[in-house]
């Protein structure tokens, strides 16, 4: 889910479209593909289309579990397979107070923001 919305972002932020148009879930070729991998195939396509990668904001949406202890280890994923400082990542956890599905802990949800810049030709 986390990996998804920051997928999304980036796509999103260099006018790529999104997730769906890249790895529609319809095709065979992407059914239980890990989720490291699309981020991996995202900064690939950014990388063609002359963008640099400069932060990353997210944000998970869990009343349980508490994910806390784990978001080190998630920021130094993110930034190992986007070519980035850990320090350009931003993971952070907040709950909905109880309030709607993600309160009633029927499922999560997952929020991102991507900055990047155009690199110009030479």
């Amino acid at each position: 889910m986390l990996l998804h919305a920051i997928c999304d972002a980036l796509l999103g932020a260099a006018a790529l479209g999104d997730i769906g148009k890249h790895f529609p879930n319809t095709s065979r070729k992407f059914k239980n593909i890990s989720s490291l991998l699309l981020l991996a195939r995202v900064r690939n396509l950014l990388t063609r289309n002359r963008y640099q990668i400069v932060h990353l904001d997210s944000t998970l949406i869990l009343q349980q579990p508490k994910i806390q202890k784990y978001i080190p280890a998630m920021r130094r994923n993110v930034a190992r397979v986007l070519g980035l400082r850990k320090e350009q990542i931003s993971i952070k956890a907040t709950t909905s107070e109880g309030l709607g599905f993600t309160g009633r802990g029927e499922g999560g949800a997952a929020l991102a923001v991507a900055t990047i810049l155009p690199l110009h030709k030479s």
